[in-house]
Protein backbone atom coordinates (compact mmCIF):
# COMPACT_ATOMS: atom_id res chain seq x y z
CA UNK A 1 0.00 0.00 0.00
CA UNK A 2 1.03 3.13 -0.86
CA UNK A 3 0.89 6.80 1.41
CA UNK A 4 -1.85 7.57 -0.89
CA UNK A 5 -3.92 3.89 -1.16
CA UNK A 6 -6.84 4.38 1.67
CA UNK A 7 -7.10 1.61 4.50
CA UNK A 8 -10.19 -0.59 3.73
CA UNK A 9 -11.72 -2.88 6.84
CA UNK A 10 -14.01 -5.89 6.07
CA UNK A 11 -16.22 -6.39 8.49
CA UNK A 12 -18.26 -10.00 8.43
CA UNK A 13 -19.66 -11.92 11.76
CA UNK A 14 -19.67 -15.46 10.97
CA UNK A 15 -21.47 -17.84 13.29
CA UNK A 16 -21.60 -22.07 12.80
CA UNK A 17 -18.85 -23.86 11.41
CA UNK A 18 -16.00 -22.64 9.16
CA UNK A 19 -17.28 -23.84 5.38
CA UNK A 20 -14.47 -26.56 3.66
CA UNK A 21 -12.92 -23.27 1.41
CA UNK A 22 -12.43 -21.19 4.16
CA UNK A 23 -8.56 -21.82 3.52
CA UNK A 24 -8.79 -20.47 0.25
CA UNK A 25 -10.68 -17.53 1.01
CA UNK A 26 -7.73 -16.92 4.04
CA UNK A 27 -5.11 -17.11 1.50
CA UNK A 28 -7.11 -14.48 -0.93
CA UNK A 29 -6.83 -12.29 1.88
CA UNK A 30 -3.27 -12.88 2.36
CA UNK A 31 -2.43 -12.00 -1.17
CA UNK A 32 -4.00 -8.23 -0.39
CA UNK A 33 -1.81 -7.40 2.66
CA UNK A 34 -2.46 -4.03 2.75
CA UNK A 35 -6.54 -4.53 3.07
CA UNK A 36 -7.71 -6.13 6.74
CA UNK A 37 -10.32 -8.26 7.72
CA UNK A 38 -12.72 -8.30 10.73
CA UNK A 39 -14.14 -11.45 11.68
CA UNK A 40 -16.37 -11.61 15.03
CA UNK A 41 -17.12 -15.54 15.55
CA UNK A 42 -17.71 -19.02 17.34
CA UNK A 43 -16.24 -20.81 14.97
CA UNK A 44 -12.24 -20.59 16.09
CA UNK A 45 -9.54 -19.43 14.39
CA UNK A 46 -7.56 -21.73 11.96
CA UNK A 47 -3.94 -22.13 11.82
CA UNK A 48 -1.93 -19.81 9.96
CA UNK A 49 -4.79 -17.08 9.93
CA UNK A 50 -2.89 -13.81 7.80
CA UNK A 51 -1.38 -11.02 9.96
CA UNK A 52 -4.45 -8.98 7.71
CA UNK A 53 -7.21 -11.11 9.24
CA UNK A 54 -8.16 -10.21 12.72
CA UNK A 55 -10.74 -13.16 14.16
CA UNK A 56 -12.56 -11.91 17.33
CA UNK A 57 -13.97 -14.95 19.29
CA UNK A 58 -17.40 -14.46 20.74
CA UNK A 59 -21.04 -16.49 21.05
CA UNK A 60 -23.80 -15.89 19.26
CA UNK A 61 -25.20 -14.87 22.01
CA UNK A 62 -23.31 -12.56 22.76
CA UNK A 63 -22.49 -10.72 19.04
CA UNK A 64 -26.73 -10.89 19.38
CA UNK A 65 -26.75 -9.25 22.43
CA UNK A 66 -23.78 -6.55 21.16
CA UNK A 67 -26.16 -5.76 18.80
CA UNK A 68 -29.27 -5.13 20.72
CA UNK A 69 -27.01 -2.68 22.55
CA UNK A 70 -25.49 -1.00 19.49
CA UNK A 71 -28.77 -0.25 17.52
CA UNK A 72 -31.68 -0.26 20.93
CA UNK A 73 -33.68 -3.03 19.19
CA UNK A 74 -34.25 -6.43 20.26
CA UNK A 75 -31.94 -8.53 18.17
CA UNK A 76 -33.62 -12.12 18.61
CA UNK A 77 -32.87 -14.03 15.62
CA UNK A 78 -33.60 -17.88 14.91
CA UNK A 79 -30.89 -18.45 12.55
CA UNK A 80 -27.52 -17.34 12.05
CA UNK A 81 -28.39 -16.34 8.47
CA UNK A 82 -30.65 -12.84 9.78
CA UNK A 83 -27.03 -11.63 10.22
CA UNK A 84 -27.23 -10.69 6.77
CA UNK A 85 -29.08 -8.22 7.54
CA UNK A 86 -26.89 -6.65 9.84
CA UNK A 87 -24.49 -5.82 7.03
CA UNK A 88 -25.51 -1.78 6.51
CA UNK A 89 -25.33 -1.67 9.88
CA UNK A 90 -21.77 -3.38 10.65
CA UNK A 91 -19.76 0.09 10.38
CA UNK A 92 -22.28 1.49 12.86
CA UNK A 93 -22.14 -1.29 15.21
CA UNK A 94 -18.07 -2.24 15.38
CA UNK A 95 -17.48 1.91 14.69
CA UNK A 96 -15.10 1.68 17.58
CA UNK A 97 -12.97 -1.02 15.93
CA UNK A 98 -12.43 0.47 13.02
CA UNK A 99 -10.26 3.30 13.68
CA UNK A 100 -8.73 5.02 11.32
CA UNK A 101 -9.86 3.23 8.02
CA UNK A 102 -10.40 5.30 5.30
CA UNK A 103 -13.30 2.52 4.19
CA UNK A 104 -15.62 -0.08 6.40
CA UNK A 105 -16.60 -3.44 3.81
CA UNK A 106 -19.23 -5.72 4.37
CA UNK A 107 -19.22 -8.88 2.62
CA UNK A 108 -19.54 -12.97 2.58
CA UNK A 109 -17.14 -15.39 2.81
CA UNK A 110 -18.39 -17.93 -0.10
CA UNK A 111 -15.82 -16.02 -2.39
CA UNK A 112 -12.06 -16.00 -3.44
CA UNK A 113 -11.01 -12.09 -3.55
CA UNK A 114 -8.10 -11.26 -6.77
CA UNK A 115 -6.23 -8.46 -6.53
CA UNK A 116 -8.30 -5.82 -4.67
CA UNK A 117 -6.41 -2.72 -5.27
CA UNK A 118 -6.21 -2.85 -9.11
CA UNK A 119 -9.85 -2.70 -8.64
CA UNK A 120 -11.05 -0.29 -5.98
CA UNK A 121 -8.24 2.11 -6.79
CA UNK A 122 -7.13 5.09 -4.43
CA UNK A 123 -8.36 7.30 -7.75
CA UNK A 124 -11.11 5.01 -7.85
CA UNK A 125 -12.00 5.23 -4.31
CA UNK A 126 -11.87 9.61 -4.24
CA UNK A 127 -14.78 9.70 -6.40
CA UNK A 128 -17.74 8.39 -4.21
CA UNK A 129 -18.98 7.30 -0.52
CA UNK A 130 -20.29 3.95 -1.39
CA UNK A 131 -18.92 1.16 -3.81
CA UNK A 132 -21.36 -1.35 -5.02
CA UNK A 133 -19.80 -4.44 -7.25
CA UNK A 134 -23.54 -4.70 -8.92
CA UNK A 135 -24.97 -2.38 -11.15
CA UNK A 136 -28.23 -2.90 -10.27
CA UNK A 137 -28.36 -3.03 -6.54
CA UNK A 138 -26.41 -2.78 -3.67
CA UNK A 139 -24.20 -5.80 -3.52
CA UNK A 140 -24.12 -7.83 0.20
CA UNK A 141 -21.27 -9.74 -0.95
CA UNK A 142 -18.75 -7.00 -1.29
CA UNK A 143 -19.25 -3.38 -0.74
CA UNK A 144 -17.22 -0.20 0.80
CA UNK A 145 -18.52 2.87 2.23
CA UNK A 146 -16.64 5.64 3.53
CA UNK A 147 -15.88 5.31 7.10
CA UNK A 148 -17.73 8.41 8.30
CA UNK A 149 -20.80 8.86 10.38
CA UNK A 150 -22.81 9.78 7.64
CA UNK A 151 -22.36 6.36 5.65
CA UNK A 152 -21.81 4.46 9.17
CA UNK A 153 -25.45 6.09 9.99
CA UNK A 154 -26.62 5.79 6.51
CA UNK A 155 -28.71 2.33 7.29
CA UNK A 156 -31.15 4.78 9.87
CA UNK A 157 -32.29 6.52 6.62
CA UNK A 158 -34.18 3.30 5.42
CA UNK A 159 -37.74 3.25 6.55
CA UNK A 160 -39.05 1.26 9.46
CA UNK A 161 -35.04 -0.10 9.73
CA UNK A 162 -35.85 -0.81 13.49
CA UNK A 163 -38.98 -2.96 13.06
CA UNK A 164 -36.88 -4.98 9.64
CA UNK A 165 -33.11 -5.32 11.97
CA UNK A 166 -35.95 -6.48 14.69
CA UNK A 167 -37.38 -9.49 12.27
CA UNK A 168 -36.16 -12.76 13.60
CA UNK A 169 -36.70 -13.90 10.16
CA UNK A 170 -34.16 -12.64 6.93
CA UNK A 171 -35.78 -9.89 5.36
CA UNK A 172 -32.66 -9.31 2.89
CA UNK A 173 -32.11 -5.70 4.31
CA UNK A 174 -29.19 -5.11 2.54
CA UNK A 175 -29.78 -6.13 -1.41
CA UNK A 176 -33.40 -4.76 -0.58
CA UNK A 177 -34.33 -1.64 1.09
CA UNK A 178 -31.20 -0.78 1.99
CA UNK A 179 -30.24 -0.83 -1.81
CA UNK A 180 -32.98 0.95 -2.49
CA UNK A 181 -32.01 4.07 -0.75
CA UNK A 182 -29.00 4.05 -3.48
CA UNK A 183 -30.18 2.90 -6.65
CA UNK A 184 -33.35 4.53 -7.87
CA UNK A 185 -35.15 4.01 -11.06
CA UNK A 186 -33.45 0.46 -12.02
CA UNK A 187 -35.82 -0.20 -14.76
CA UNK A 188 -36.12 3.03 -16.37
CA UNK A 189 -33.94 2.93 -19.74
CA UNK A 190 -30.09 3.90 -18.61
CA UNK A 191 -30.06 6.81 -20.25
CA UNK A 192 -32.84 8.69 -18.43
CA UNK A 193 -32.05 6.90 -14.68
CA UNK A 194 -28.18 8.53 -15.25
CA UNK A 195 -29.91 11.94 -16.24
CA UNK A 196 -31.81 11.38 -12.46
CA UNK A 197 -29.07 10.02 -10.54
CA UNK A 198 -27.59 13.57 -9.86
CA UNK A 199 -31.09 14.53 -8.10
CA UNK A 200 -30.92 12.41 -5.77
CA UNK A 201 -28.46 12.36 -2.46
CA UNK A 202 -27.77 9.49 -1.69
CA UNK A 203 -27.41 7.73 -5.24
CA UNK A 204 -25.00 10.48 -6.47
CA UNK A 205 -23.10 9.68 -3.92
CA UNK A 206 -23.21 6.13 -5.04
CA UNK A 207 -20.89 4.31 -7.67
CA UNK A 208 -22.84 0.76 -8.82
CA UNK A 209 -20.70 -0.52 -11.48
CA UNK A 210 -21.12 -4.76 -12.32
CA UNK A 211 -18.01 -6.50 -11.63
CA UNK A 212 -19.52 -9.84 -13.02
CA UNK A 213 -18.10 -11.49 -10.16
CA UNK A 214 -21.06 -13.90 -9.99
CA UNK A 215 -22.07 -15.73 -13.19
CA UNK A 216 -25.40 -18.06 -13.06
CA UNK A 217 -27.34 -15.62 -10.86
CA UNK A 218 -29.34 -13.95 -13.36
CA UNK A 219 -27.06 -11.60 -15.22
CA UNK A 220 -25.74 -11.91 -18.92
CA UNK A 221 -22.29 -12.27 -18.91
CA UNK A 222 -19.65 -9.28 -19.94
CA UNK A 223 -20.91 -10.55 -23.74
CA UNK A 224 -24.32 -10.22 -23.12
CA UNK A 225 -24.68 -13.72 -23.47
CA UNK A 226 -25.67 -16.46 -21.04
CA UNK A 227 -22.32 -18.29 -21.80
CA UNK A 228 -20.74 -18.15 -18.15
CA UNK A 229 -16.82 -19.07 -17.64
CA UNK A 230 -16.60 -22.91 -16.74
CA UNK A 231 -12.87 -22.45 -14.86
CA UNK A 232 -11.36 -19.67 -13.01
CA UNK A 233 -7.79 -19.69 -11.89
CA UNK A 234 -6.09 -18.04 -9.05
CA UNK A 235 -2.60 -17.80 -8.81
CA UNK A 236 -0.85 -15.80 -6.06
CA UNK A 237 -3.66 -13.53 -6.16
CA UNK A 238 -4.07 -13.19 -9.66
CA UNK A 239 -8.02 -14.10 -10.14
CA UNK A 240 -8.76 -14.91 -14.11
CA UNK A 241 -11.20 -17.34 -15.88
CA UNK A 242 -11.35 -19.71 -19.20
CA UNK A 243 -13.47 -16.92 -21.02
CA UNK A 244 -11.67 -13.83 -20.59
CA UNK A 245 -9.01 -13.58 -21.62
CA UNK A 246 -6.38 -11.84 -19.10
CA UNK A 247 -9.11 -9.58 -17.26
CA UNK A 248 -8.83 -9.86 -14.17
CA UNK A 249 -11.12 -9.74 -11.44
CA UNK A 250 -11.90 -8.26 -7.80
CA UNK A 251 -12.94 -11.40 -6.76
CA UNK A 252 -15.00 -14.47 -7.40
CA UNK A 253 -18.63 -15.06 -5.91
CA UNK A 254 -19.34 -18.99 -6.17
CA UNK A 255 -22.63 -19.08 -4.63
CA UNK A 256 -24.41 -21.35 -6.82
CA UNK A 257 -22.62 -23.57 -7.46
CA UNK A 258 -22.00 -23.59 -3.66
CA UNK A 259 -25.50 -23.99 -3.36
CA UNK A 260 -26.01 -26.88 -6.43
CA UNK A 261 -22.80 -28.58 -7.58
CA UNK A 262 -20.72 -28.95 -4.75
CA UNK A 263 -23.30 -30.50 -2.56
CA UNK A 264 -24.49 -33.11 -4.91
CA UNK A 265 -21.00 -34.37 -6.07
CA UNK A 266 -18.98 -33.78 -2.55
CA UNK A 267 -16.29 -31.30 -3.02
CA UNK A 268 -15.85 -30.72 0.46
CA UNK A 269 -13.80 -34.32 0.95
CA UNK A 270 -12.51 -34.76 -2.23
CA UNK A 271 -9.01 -33.27 -0.91
CA UNK A 272 -7.24 -31.10 1.68
CA UNK A 273 -8.30 -27.35 1.12
CA UNK A 274 -5.21 -25.99 3.41
CA UNK A 275 -2.74 -27.95 1.45
CA UNK A 276 -4.31 -26.60 -1.61
CA UNK A 277 -4.29 -23.05 0.05
CA UNK A 278 -0.49 -23.22 0.44
CA UNK A 279 0.37 -24.25 -2.44
CA UNK A 280 -0.69 -20.27 -4.08
CA UNK A 281 -2.45 -21.65 -7.40
CA UNK A 282 -6.02 -23.47 -7.68
CA UNK A 283 -8.76 -24.05 -10.18
CA UNK A 284 -12.25 -23.44 -8.81
CA UNK A 285 -15.06 -25.18 -11.25
CA UNK A 286 -18.61 -27.16 -11.20
CA UNK A 287 -16.37 -29.97 -9.54
CA UNK A 288 -14.84 -27.81 -6.32
CA UNK A 289 -11.19 -26.95 -5.95
CA UNK A 290 -8.18 -28.28 -7.64
CA UNK A 291 -4.73 -28.02 -8.42
CA UNK A 292 -3.09 -25.61 -10.92
CA UNK A 293 -3.79 -22.72 -12.13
Amino acid sequence: MSATDPGICFVIPYFGKWPFWFPLFLESCRANPTIHWLLHTDCGIPGNTPSNVKIVETTFASYCQRVSDALEIAFEPTQPYKLCDLKPALGYIHRDELGAFDFWAFGDIDLVYGNLRSYFTANRLSRYDVYSTHKRRISGHCCLLRNTPLMREAFMHVPHWKRLLSSPEHVAFDEGAFSRLFIRHKNWPEWLANLAKPLHFWPRRTENIEAFSTPYAGLRWIDGSDRFPSTWYWNNGRLTNDQDGDRQFPYFHFMVWKQREWLQNGAAGRISHAALAASGRWRISADGFSEGA
